[in-house]
């Protein structure tokens, strides 16, 4: 039995918007969301910047509004975009089965702002100040667990980790489970929110990060010569997706559909690809494959494209691997981390509503920043503005750190 897989709801919390239509409409003019850190002093960091959720009230998302102070900030985002994904689906709880409704809501690194604090609170006045709830609000799978409580889905319940792969990966095999049988739809994505001493801390440390302090909006620069790093970002992204039948059983506004699902390994290193990009390129292949969709019929690629020296280059050669002379006459590529920054395991959430965006509007987002395009980078990066034309299927690629690849593959609903 071919079981289809739909989209029939999104939400997005992110740093250039706090519902869907805030944050597209900030894509496609091509405005950056990064800016001075402000959640706590930077003074003696190298990096000073990132993406940061602003003005985002967590208490409105959650059942008991007092629910929102008891639970780390990635809780808070995530719950957040959960709930507008469910609204927007227009799901009538009492009509459907709740038993065959999961929720697969990740995060590349949880509550680290909960463990911080209590780690503080440990350190200076013992165990006993030490909140019964750390475990629980540290804990990367607690986003999924709450989430599911608050809406009574009692479907599969999981958190897929595997770094900045993190939501690509809950989506994709959210969408395995459907077509297997065993769920009729989920409520999937990512979210994270790390811009915090340790986090930004551990980065720079690795020489991760962008140091263009002085100039915010313009250090996220995929496939730029000058590019010096990643800028990290925070938010939380999640899809409501169907199977096909049980969606136009209830009358659902069909956003688009998931038609393929790659993933793969690297074997390689800890954090740096695959120099000739031969996993990521494997993970594509595995998406077109599931789709059985040649590459010339991929209009748009949503790159992971982070603005490291190695990852553009590495994606570019995996692309070109892929999509053979297509790729440098006909398709395009961009990277709207350009403007998010790097939400790390929400990132695959947030570019998988810019994929079904730009299938539905018929305008691809651009990579801005890009005024210097790297010769190694050789490919159409929608620089700078965004293009008005119609594509029928965008792919949207997501690499993690320890070599996680995963690539999710979005057609126009027909």
């Amino acid at each position: 039995m071919d079981r289809r897989v739909v989209i029939t709801g999104m939400g997005a919390v992110s740093p250039v918007g706090n519902d869907v239509e805030t944050f597209w409409q900030s894509l496609i003019a091509g405005k950056s969301g990064i800016g001075p850190i402000t959640q706590f002093d930077v003074s003696d960091y190298p990096c000073r910047i990132a993406g940061e959720v602003r003005d985002f009230d967590a208490s409105q998302y959650f059942n008991k509004p007092k629910d929102a102070r008891r639970t780390d900030r990635y809780i808070n985002l995530g719950m957040g975009a959960a709930k507008m994904a469910w609204k927007d689906s227009g799901i009538d709880y009492d009509s459907i089965d709740a038993d065959r409704f999961g929720v697969m809501l990740g995060s590349g690194i949880g509550g680290l702002g909960y463990l911080e604090k209590n780690h503080e609170a440990l350190l200076n006045k013992g165990p006993g100040r030490v909140s019964p709830f750390t475990i629980p609000m540290m804990i990367p799978n607690m986003a999924s667990g709450l989430v599911s409580m608050e809406l009574g889905l009692r479907g599969p319940n999981m958190a897929i980790v595997t770094a900045c792969a993190t939501a690509n990966h809950n989506i994709g095999e959210a969408w395995r489970i459907i077509k297997f049988g065993d769920a009729d739809g989920f409520l999937v994505g990512g979210a994270e929110s790390t811009i915090l001493p340790m986090g930004v801390g551990g980065f720079s440390n690795m020489r991760a990060l962008s140091t263009r302090n002085d100039e915010p909006e313009r250090a996220s620069r995929p496939f730029d010569v000058d590019r010096d790093g990643f800028v990290m970002g925070e938010g939380a992204a999640c899809l409501v997706i169907e199977e096909l039948e049980h969606a136009k059983k209830r009358g659902a506004n069909i956003l688009a559909e998931i038609v393929g699902y790659g993933v793969s390994g690297d074997a390689y290193h800890l954090s740096a690809p695959q120099p000739e990009g031969e996993g990521a390129a494997r993970c594509m292949q595995m998406a077109l494959r599931h789709a059985g969709m040649n590459p010339e019929e991929v209009g748009y690629v949503n790159a992971h494209g982070t603005s490291t020296g190695l990852g553009d280059i590495c994606e570019t050669k995996a692309v070109k691997k892929v999509f053979g002379d297509y790729a440098k006459d006909g398709l395009i590529v961009s990277s709207t981390k350009s403007m998010t920054g790097h939400l790390l395991g929400a990132a695959g959430g947030v570019e998988a509503i810019a994929c079904i965006q730009a299938l539905r509007e018929g305008i691809i987002p651009p990579t801005i920043n890009l005024e210097n395009q790297d010769p190694e980078c050789d490919l159409d990066y929608c620089a700078n503005t965004a293009r008005e034309v119609q594509v029928d299927a965008a792919l949207s690629n997501s690499f993690g750190f320890g070599g996680h690849n995963a690539s999710l593959l979005f057609k126009r609903y027909a």
